[in-house]
């Protein structure tokens, strides 16, 4: 079954909503190929070798977590924007991209694949009081030692964290911001949340943790953000009977 690319356009909003929050690049269709799209690649990056990889199975239309056009970005089209444009371009492909949307849905979003892949009970967002909170908080209904969610990230997500151990206590309470959400430790320290997770660390942030007193993990930005994309284009296929295939070009960061 196929779809329009306008009307993928359409399904893809209604069911991201991207207009509800403010994002630092445009969101919905980035690079508009041929109309009829039969087959779809989803991933997190739209990187060249993306780019290569849905060239290779065919694919007409490709929705990344990170796409193009930044903003404070240089918009020339030069060196390896141009490569990456000149590929869809040539090959007449659609390039969808969802940033925050993606981040945020409350079931196919990063943080919530995480949350279930980690055995995390969502219970709010971490910014409270706001519906469309990047970061979130929960808990795990059987406290869990630092060793303990250490392997199981490792396991879930075969990646090896970066992990900061302040003290030997359990963690009921975790936040988390999948990607480069370090800066979000600050609130969940003064919430006084047992722990923080997310893809990244900055120098801060192990100095923020000791001295907060929140254990933290960083378990990578595309390890942590590999899993919205994945469930978006598995939600197209099965609601809405459309060829998807993920396709994990691994990233160590």
């Amino acid at each position: 079954m196929g779809i329009n690319n306008k009307q993928l356009l359409q399904l893809l909003n209604q069911i991201l909503s991207p207009d509800r929050i403010k994002d630092y690049c445009p969101n919905g269709l980035q690079v508009e190929g041929q109309s009829q799209i039969n087959k779809i690649v989803t991933g997190v990056t739209a990187s060249q070798a993306l780019i290569d990889r849905a060239i290779a199975k065919g694919a007409q239309a490709i929705i990344v977590h990170h796409g193009y056009f930044w903003k404070g970005e240089d918009p020339c089209v030069v060196g390896m924007k141009k490569r990456r444009l000149q590929s869809l371009l040539a090959h007449n492909i659609n390039l969808y991209a969802y940033h925050l949307p993606l981040d945020v849905h409350s079931k196919i979003g990063n943080n919530a694949q995480l949350a279930k892949l980690l055995g995390i009970e969502v219970t709010d967002g971490l910014e409270r009081g706001n519906a469309t909170s990047i970061a979130m908080q929960g808990i795990f209904k059987q406290p869990i030692s630092v060793d303990e969610l250490t392997n199981r990230i490792q396991q879930q997500l075969q990646r090896q964290p970066l992990v900061e151990k302040v003290s030997d206590k359990l963690i009921s309470s975790v936040a988390w911001c999948t990607g480069g959400g370090q800066n979000y430790i600050d609130l969940a320290a003064t919430q006084g949340i047992d722990a923080f997770i997310t893809g990244e660390a900055s120098e801060q942030t192990i100095h923020t943790a000791r001295e907060m007193g929140i254990h933290f993990f960083a378990a990578g930005h595309h390890a942590t953000e590999r899993y919205g994309a994945k469930a978006l284009g598995e939600l197209l296929a099965a609601e809405h009977g459309l060829d998807t295939e993920f396709v994990d070009i691994d990233n160590p960061v």
